[in-house]
């Protein structure tokens, strides 16, 4: 081949077949090289990082085996065996679900916990979130909202115990709600009172009580009861004046007294007004004629009263039954009626503040130029929540509300607590079944564990539901 000669940068001839062989080869030769050392540094440097990587993880993945793993493995093999774990029975735990009364409370109890307490909560978050923004004290009342969170299940448990008990001098509710029944209805004066038989009174029906005779004008007329404890006796009430010895007593009036037919310490004379004894005062007297009502009265401190005798000479003298009916004690909180809503009362009082703080970490990040934008465009503050506001939060409710039911899945302190032992099959619910079934008297683990494989496969749907959730806000 002829030769050809080029001028090398340097300024040296070269031979341009030679350099051309030698140029190809040893870069051949250099960049394999090059890009095999690389690889090899890189997969040796992968290796590493995972062996690392494994090396952190590796006792937490043993405590995530040992105390989430096992447990679900021998759970589910505990299951299908026996009270004793000794026999095989396959499925008939699970069957024992569906047949037992008690587990369909439970389950049913579980299903409205499952509705009401966490969408409760949540929207008591949303609206505790809301209305903070725009007061000046919203932090403190943040502080107060939220510091139930810092009470154990227990303890709240013990404190709604307390508040819902039946005696309103003791349970806060019932404290409540009689002093604004009272503030409404009128009260009884003196609940049980009743005469005894050689009293001048009888029963007339619906716990009513009537003279035996009609009355007449002069002459004095005794109404004494009993029944009533000493120290129950209204505040005003003053040692009984005789009835014929009232100062009201005329010729031209009905008159006469009601006492407390009663002495401390025995020793009083029936239908005879003693020293010791107290005026029933307040006691409501009617004058009835022909089935109607003509005139009444109610007694003074000293159990004395007056009717008029142009219509109440010749009628009968009734005591009404609103006299005597029992005081008004409240709700039966933890009955077997509303125990499960009062839990979830309590329980509502403990997250409330939880789906607040989340809520208004969320509510924080919303521009406020969209808010203010709906308002300039003439928008009221509804329409700013429910068309601004709860869309743009819709990430954080659904955060908030998961949560919660994931948690009341779990619920056992409050159920355990709070319900009475009387109550407590009413407000049944699985994990405290769970509980009943695995450690009670009647303790069988093979119910026990199918409870246990059930609440699981309960739970396991609302966290894949969350885990694609939060795999959708990562990819945006």
């Amino acid at each position: 081949m002829p030769r050809t000669d080029r001028i090398h940068p340097t300024g040296e001839d070269t031979d341009d077949s030679n350099s051309n062989s030698t140029d190809t080869g040893t870069g051949t030769g250099t960049g394999t090289g090059t890009d095999t050392g690389k690889k090899a540094a890189f997969l040796r440097s992968g290796h590493r990082s995972r062996s690392l990587a494994a090396g952190f993880l590796l006792p937490a993945l043993l405590l995530l085996g040992a105390l989430v793993v096992y447990p679900i493995g021998y759970s589910v093999q505990r299951s299908l065996f026996d009270r004793s774990g000794s026999s095989f029975v396959g499925l008939d735990n699970y069957l024992a679900l569906v047949t037992d009364d008690s587990l369909r409370t439970a389950a049913r109890n579980n299903v409205i916990w499952l509705i009401v307490a966490p969408a409760v909560a949540t929207a008591l978050g949303l609206v505790f979130a809301v209305l903070t923004e725009r007061v000046r004290w919203g932090t403190a009342f943040k502080l107060v909202v939220f510091m139930p969170m810092a009470i154990s299940m227990l303890a709240s448990g013990i404190i709604f115990r307390l508040v819902y008990e039946q005696d309103p001098d003791r349970g806060v509710a019932n404290a409540v709600w009689v002093g604004v029944h009272d503030t409404f209805a009128e009260s009884s004066v003196f609940p049980r009172a009743r005469p005894l038989p050689v009293h001048p009174l009888e029963a007339a029906g619906g716990g009513a009580f009537v003279t035996e005779e009609p009355v007449r004008a002069g002459e004095p007329v005794p109404l004494p009861l009993i029944g009533v404890a000493p120290g129950n006796m209204p505040k005003e009430a003053r040692p009984a004046r005789a009835p014929d010895a009232a100062p009201d007593a005329a010729p031209d009036a009905i008159t006469g007294t009601a006492w407390l037919d009663f002495t401390r310490g025995g020793g009083g004379r029936p239908n005879t007004v003693d020293p010791a004894e107290l005026g029933l005062a307040g006691l409501r007297i009617e004058a009835v004629k022909d089935g109607r009502v003509v005139a009444e009265t109610t007694a003074a401190a000293d159990g004395t009263f007056t009717l008029p005798a142009d219509r109440a000479d010749g009628a009968v003298l009734r005591l009404p039954a609103s006299n005597f009916r029992e005081q008004y004690n409240g709700v039966e909180w933890l009955g077997p009626t509303l125990v499960t809503p009062a839990v979830i009362g309590a329980y509502v009082w403990m997250w409330a503040g939880f789906a607040m703080v989340l809520i208004g970490a969320g509510l924080a990040a919303v521009p406020r130029e969209l808010l203010e934008a709906a308002r300039v465009d003439g928008a009221n503050e509804w329409q700013v929540f429910r068309r601004i506001t709860v869309p743009l939060l819709a990430p954080v409710l659904a955060v908030v509300l998961v949560t919660l039911m994931i948690n009341v899945l779990k619920i056992f302190d409050l159920v355990f607590v709070i319900a009475p032992g009387s109550a407590q099959d009413d407000a049944n619910v699985l994990a405290l079944q769970l509980y009943r079934s695995s450690f009670g008297t009647d303790a069988d683990l093979g119910v026990g564990s199918a409870i246990a494989v059930l609440l699981l496969l309960l739970v396991v749907p609302v966290m894949v539901l969350n885990i694609r959730r939060l795999r959708r806000e990562a990819r945006r």
